[in-house]
């Protein structure tokens, strides 16, 4: 699976980019050599944002800093869905 296709390439091989990022990916989009984009899955993309949503609340990067520091113990994500 290939993961870096040029304008060119990738405007020939749609189909297939979007399987192999289906797959994995992401895949790389370039132009003179240069990455200009990227292609990923839904599912990646979905797991981005809600990566980026959790890390944008303050209580959230208090509570990941206190940990680096050793002040809390961490827990598994499952078990503070049930709190």
């Amino acid at each position: 699976m290939k993961s870096t296709y040029s304008v060119t390439e990738a405007q020939s091989r749609l189909p297939r980019i979007l399987r192999d990022a289906e797959k994995g990916g992401p895949v790389a989009i370039t132009r003179r050599n240069e990455t200009i984009a990227f292609i990923v899955s839904r599912e990646r993309m979905e797991s981005i944002v809600e990566t980026l949503r959790f890390l944008a609340q303050p209580e959230a990067m208090s509570a990941i800093e206190a940990y680096e520091k050793g002040a809390i113990p961490m827990h598994d994500s499952d078990a503070l869905r049930d709190r």
